[in-house]
């Protein structure tokens, strides 16, 4: 009777194991590899459903595309109907991004619905690419992409050396917008055969964060790991003296995004280290002040950032990150110190951007006899930055350096492209000084996305459609 028993016991510890194992792991992130970065899935039945490929190709973008007299063959047969080509467009897609010592690459994955159907159209698209086969798997290489199949799922690598110099080309464009040529010694197709031999454990099929991600339904899911991003990232400059690992570690985002009646809502997850959770749970929580939210200028609100903190956290970060003995030195030969900082905020932020419209100017030619005129565009908005005072005394020391500090960089304070002004509650900032008066004054607006954010700690809102 007690070795029945136990037998009973063994299947059923058996039995919780391996349900254990399955609630921790999930399909979706087998041909992912766990350096990933960014993993972007698309629901494609939920989307089709939402927004038929009928109401896609009336749109003058797809049009214009459409009608290009260069466009192959194949690519052309694609855009008439995606399923020519292959793949399942009701199915999930995944695109996925991993940096490495060579740079970095990225990876698309769909479901194959016609394995020939699918081999003809990728032959056709890279004529100079080399079929071969490994394992059950056929890959198409034509540099810098390679393709790899199986009769049930499909993967594009696409190689992206330029992963590796973004602080380089960064820096270039912003000089002369000329972006140098990133050579590239990656084997793409062996990158891409690489995907398929992964072992699970080496994948975000066992990444309990994915896995979670991937139980919530949504017609777009993504996964952004800033830890992986950053790793093997040089940090030149100031921040070089900066510890931002203890910032990074464990750092991961992850959201759902859904469609619904012209709407996208958005729900998202983060996680951080320890360190910076216990500063988060000592100092965070509490209330956003709607007052300064209704306080925004303007008719349209375009987008906006409110955050309530407890104002001795920013000590807490600064002596994560190792500078406190730095900023101490700084801040002392400016007139003030941390604990004026402290004392100075409320620790109410608000930061907002409305009525934003594109005006055109006209420029005349310096030549005389130059009768041609241009238009130049240019964005308008109001833009307010609004912070709520703590004690009086230390605010005033953080205003007057920052009067000391703009002196020289902005002399005449009539023309300055900013202005400011603060009453016993709010400091305010601003791109107008009549954005900064209206904020300070009695005029309030009762946004309708108000009650959405009611007793949050921080809150944020944009309007997409008024940015496109």
């Amino acid at each position: 009777m007690k070795q029945i028993t136990f037998v009973k016991l063994m299947i059923l510890g058996g039995f919780a194991l391996a349900l254990t194992s399955c609630n921790k792991s999930n399909v979706e992130g087998r041909l992912i590899p766990k350096q990933a970065g960014f993993v972007l899935k698309i629901d494609g039945k939920a989307l089709s459903a939402k927004l038929p490929w009928s109401e896609i190709k009336q749109n003058p973008i797809f049009q214009h595309m459409y009608g290009d007299s260069n466009l192959p063959s194949s690519i052309k047969s694609f855009l008439d109907n995606p399923a020519s080509a292959g793949v399942d467009p009701s199915s999930d897609f995944i695109m996925f991004s991993v940096q490495d010592s060579l740079g970095g690459y990225v990876g698309f994955e769909g479901k194959v619905q016609d394995e020939n159907a699918f081999k003809n159209f990728n032959v056709q698209a890279i004529k100079t690419g080399t079929v071969s086969e490994q394992n059950g798997v056929q890959f198409l290489t034509g540099n810098p992409v390679c393709i790899g199949w199986t009769k049930e799922k499909f993967v594009y690598i696409l190689d992206a050396p330029q992963m590796a110099h973004m602080d380089e080309l960064s820096a270039r464009m912003i000089r002369d917008s000329i972006t140098p040529p990133v050579k590239s010694s990656r084997d793409v197709s062996a990158t891409c055969k690489s995907i398929f031999q992964l072992d699970e454990n080496n994948t975000l099929a066992e990444n309990e964060r994915f896995t979670s991600l991937m139980k919530d339904k949504g017609d777009i899911q993504f996964f952004l790991n800033v830890e992986q991003l950053n790793k093997g990232t040089a940090t030149k400059g100031p921040l070089a003296v900066v510890n931002l690992d203890k910032f990074y570690k464990g750092n991961v985002t992850t959201g759902i995004l859904n469609f619904e009646n012209g709407k996208m809502q958005v729900d998202m997850k983060s996680y951080a280290s320890d360190e910076l959770i216990n500063i988060f749970r000592k100092y965070g929580g509490g209330r956003i002040t709607e007052d300064m939210i209704k306080r925004i200028p303007g008719k349209d609100m375009v987008g906006f950032l409110a955050l309530h903190f407890k104002p001795e956290g920013i000590r807490e970060l600064i002596k994560l990150s190792g500078l406190d003995g730095l900023v101490n030195m700084g801040v002392s030969k400016l007139g003030f110190n941390m604990d004026d900082f402290i004392k100075a905020n409320q620790g109410d932020i608000v930061v907002g951007v409305s009525d934003l419209s594109v005006k055109t100017d006209s420029l005349r030619s310096n030549n005389e006899s130059d009768s041609i005129v241009r238009s130049n565009k240019k964005p308008s908005f109001n833009f307010i930055f609004a912070a709520a005072i703590g004690d009086k005394d230390a605010f005033n020391k953080l205003v007057n350096a920052g009067k000391n500090l703009m002196k020289q960089k902005v002399a005449d304070s009539v023309n300055a492209p900013f202005a400011f002004n603060m009453n016993g509650t709010y400091f305010v900032l601003g791109n107008s000084k009549a954005n900064v008066d209206k904020y300070l004054g009695d005029e309030k607006t009762d946004f309708e996305f108000i009650n959405k954010i009611s007793g949050e700690p921080f809150a944020g809102y944009a309007n997409l459609q008024a940015m496109f």
